[in-house]
């Protein structure tokens, strides 16, 4: 098939591209019979309309423009969506990261997200010893000497016949090695085939594997049986996975050289060895074995995992392992950034709560106490402990299932968050609840089970260079890098965006008053046209496009600025309890009973509906209401637009107006009289002459007065525009400083304006389409500029009240964030431990 092709605007040029191509942030120009690219937000619009039967079944092209009144995504006038098409009319449009912008709350995996999915073995405790893998200031146990000690042997044929992962080739030595498959065996396979040599790549023709039930999510755990001769048989079980699931199927332990009863002391040892390791932020794995018995499972025996005719208890615990995967560079500096800008980071793992909550304090994740780190340290009960006494919390996957709506909200209002030992289902009903509470929720994934939360979530963010092809089609982001840090880049980049259309929309929307006014009095007082259609036409595609687009290159006003600001919409226990009240008063949708699935509204059910809306309580009540958080177009962009902005621009339009009409001889009195004149049309060049103050005006002294006077006008305008494209620049500081001028294109744009204007004016034959005049004196055009300055000074004013009436609402500061740079891991221990055989 014939790629599809869309036209874009990078580096000030007019590209057409395949649309795959289109990225984040590209500027789109979109016309009649073009389909939609990806979802955009059109800012500026000439007649475009869309078909979204595709998306929404409504049969009638739908107009779009800058601006929208509607709360329902679906339903807004300024947004474009993937794969509808463009019936009429053509627009300019800029690229879908506004979601990630907007996120208030973020729950990311850990594993190749936070950490770099590098797992390297530290500890092995067995057989009552603990063990050191590798030699360090920090390092804790005996070093591994002998690799056939009792226990150790154990774990190393463990980590080398129980696997799924492969090798590249396996004619070179175990370090040049490249291995396919899951970080955490990877590293269990890499220590077993450093540790055991040569031997390592004879153990599995030697011991063949039988049968085997790979690791899911649901089990936690990697079972295989090989043929392993032994003094009751040729077969041998194997195991490895969490270590609370192995521990449950065990009922023997390896103690003092043997298989020993696992008694209440040996499970104090093992509670007290899972605990150091997983807070150390190390990734435990336990490992267990069982012989089995010849004559109940003879070599040849055909175990079949859905008869379950195997073992499934009575092992023999073996022991643990940790595994450490270092936080990434500049992850914590990046979770730091995120927490900022108010936003909610929490992490969503499989690992314990321990191993979660230690690499949580090491990335700025967790820097409060949670109710047993209170308890511990003011050595009262845990139920004791009160809620307002701590800030952080870890749930256990196993506790979702049972959690009310009220452990939801408490656990949500809490600003540290960890779900430890999380399955898929788990995830997605962690997006579901956050959702349901008003979040914008991004989630980060790379499994084929993370596909449902990634496409619940607002924003799916898959990974690129771990993520499933099933992780990747179900999410809306593609992390090229896998690195947390850029999703951060990413949401100040969609903040930024947000903030530069908006600014684009206060500037362009200013020049309508000036446009609109001068009609006005023409029908009522009347006066002369001031402003002829084809010269709105000259503004409104002529140099207000040059001006607007700039915007779309504009950095940022201060280096973290944006980032010190509370989310769009943030989350509030007001706007929880207005989301909820809003929801109850919505109809309550019908349910088939059958299938149990809401029942799909016919097309003129929803019209009706539509229609009825306006003359219902509930339907004002929601227009009306107030809610938290910042929109596109509000009050305050409209009233500086349409009022203050607007105003000051006409009536600079109307004194150069009438000075150039009086240096002509025409006073602004004589001009409405004649304006008013029903018997004579004046101001044409056929009109009749016209005698004031003893002065005889011809029709074509009537006809270049006036015209001379719309060019004054028209470039009155495009000055007092020059002025507020500056000033719709500020934001945060006031319009003055080297920041306004950081942006090279901004001269381009205005320039290339001025150029039209020029070109438009002084050549002669141009004049008369465009109703200019090539006699135009620039000296007229100073009362603009000092209009401009009187703007500039109005603007100045304005911000200076506002900062007192409605200040500026940062987020607050956050006291303990690490923001220094992460230049490398170390291991450390935080205390010692004494394990007895």
């Amino acid at each position: 098939m014939i790629p599809a092709k869309t036209h874009v605007i990078r580096e000030r040029k007019l590209e057409s591209i395949q649309s795959a191509d289109v990225v984040a942030g590209d500027v789109l120009f979109l016309r009649m019979g073009d389909k939609i690219p990806a979802d955009c937000y059109v800012f500026s619009s000439s007649d475009l309309k869309v078909d979204n039967s595709s998306l929404t079944g409504e049969s009638e092209p739908q107009e779009r423009g800058a601006g929208n009144t509607m709360r329902n995504p679906l339903e807004a006038t300024n947004l474009a969506f993937n794969g509808t098409l463009a019936v009429s009319g053509e627009a300019y449009a800029i690229v879908g990261v506004e979601t990630l912008g907007a996120i208030t709350l973020l729950a990311t995996d850990k594993t190749g997200t936070l950490t770099r999915n590098q797992m390297t073995v530290c500890n092995v405790w067995t057989n009552g010893i603990m063990y050191a893998a590798t030699r360090g200031h920090n390092d804790m146990g005996e070093p591994i000497s002998d690799v056939t000690a009792m226990g150790i042997r154990e774990v190393l044929y463990t980590s080398a016949l129980c696997r799924s992962v492969k090798f590249d080739r396996t004619d070179v030595s175990m370090d040049k090695r490249q291995l396919l498959g899951d970080a955490t065996e990877s590293g269990l396979v890499r220590f077993a085939g450093m540790r055991l040599g040569d031997e390592f790549d004879e153990l599995l023709p030697r011991h063949a594997k039988v049968f085997e039930i790979p690791f899911n999510s649901a089990n936690k755990w990697m079972l295989s049986i090989h043929r392993l001769p032994h003094a009751s048989g040729a077969l041998a079980l194997l195991i490895k996975g969490a270590p609370e699931r192995v521990l449950r199927l065990c009922s023997t332990i390896l103690s003092g050289g043997a298989a020993v009863p696992l008694t209440d002391i040996q499970r104090a040892q093992y509670d007290e060895t899972y605990e150091y390791m997983a807070s150390q932020g190390h990734r435990v794995l336990a490992f267990a074995q069982l012989q089995l018995d010849g004559s109940e499972y003879p070599d040849g025996y055909a175990f079949d995992r859905k008869k379950e005719n195997y073992p499934v208890g009575g092992y023999t615990f073996v022991g643990l392992t940790s595994l450490e995967d270092p936080p990434k560079h500049g992850v914590r500096e990046a979770i730091g950034r995120c927490r900022s800008a108010g936003i909610q980071v929490m992490m969503v793992t499989g690992d314990h709560p321990l191993t979660a909550e230690a690499i949580g304090r090491k990335i700025n994740l967790v820097l409060g106490e949670t109710r047993e780190g209170v308890a511990k340290r003011t050595g009262r009960p845990v139920e004791d402990i009160g809620e307002d006494e701590f800030d952080a919390v870890v749930i256990h996957g196993e506790r979702i299932a049972d959690m009310t709506d009220d452990d939801w909200d408490m656990v949500f209002r809490k600003p540290e968050v960890i779900f430890a030992r999380t399955s898929p289902k788990n995830k997605l009903e962690i997006v579901a609840r956050a959702q349901s509470l008003g979040h914008i929720c991004g989630v980060t994934g790379d499994g084929v089970n993370d596909s449902p939360a990634l496409k619940k979530a607002d924003l799916g963010i898959a990974m690129n260079e771990s993520g499933s092809d099933v992780s990747k089609e179900a999410a809306s982001m593609i992390i090229l890098d896998d690195n947390f840090a850029s999703i951060v880049k990413g949401i100040e980049e969609g903040r930024l965006i947000f903030a530069n259309l908006k600014k684009s929309i206060r500037y362009t929307l200013t020049h309508s008053t000036p446009e609109v006014i001068p009609q006005i009095l023409y029908i009522i007082v009347p006066l002369p046209p001031m402003i002829t259609s084809i010269m709105i036409l000259v503004i409104d595609l002529g140099f207000e496009i040059f001006a607007a687009l700039t915007y779309a290159w504009e950095p940022p006003e201060s280096a973290n600025g944006l980032m010190k600001l509370p989310p769009r919409k943030p989350v509030t226990m007001r706007s929880i309890a207005q989301l909820r009240a809003r929801n109850a008063r919505q109809p309550q949708v019908s349910i088939d009973p059958a299938t149990g699935k809401p029942i799909k509204e016919s097309l003129v059910a929803r019209i009706l509906r539509t229609l009825r809306a306006p003359f219902t309580k509930v339907w004002w009540q929601d227009l009306t209401e107030k809610t938290e958080g910042e929109i596109l177009v509000d009050g305050d962009l409209l009233s500086w637009s349409y009022l203050e902005a607007g105003l000051i621009s006409t009536i600079s339009l109307v004194v150069v107006f009438f000075v150039i009409l009086n240096h002509h001889g025409i006073s602004p009195k004589q001009a409405r009289l004649m304006a008013k004149a029903t018997d004579e049309d004046y101001f044409n060049k056929d009109s009749p002459d016209y005698t004031y103050n003893g002065r005889l005006f011809t029709g074509e002294d009537q006809f270049y007065a006036l015209n001379e006077a719309r060019t004054g006008v028209i470039f009155s305008i495009y000055i007092l525009q020059v002025f507020n494209l500056f000033i719709c620049k500020a934001r945060l500081r006031l319009p003055f400083g080297k920041f306004m001028f950081r942006n090279v294109r901004t001269f381009y744009g205005f320039s290339a304006g001025l150029l039209l204007l020029v070109f438009i004016t002084y050549i002669p034959p141009l004049n008369s389409v465009f109703n200019s005049s090539y006699k135009s004196i620039p000296l007229y055009w100073l009362i603009a500029v000092g209009f401009g300055f009187l703007l500039l000074a109005y603007a100045t004013a304005r911000m200076l009240v506002l900062r007192k009436s409605k200040p500026i609402r940062w987020n607050p500061t956050i006291d303990g964030l690490h923001m220094h740079p992460t230049v490398w891991s170390t291991r450390h221990t935080t205390r010692s431990i004494e394990v007895t055989a």
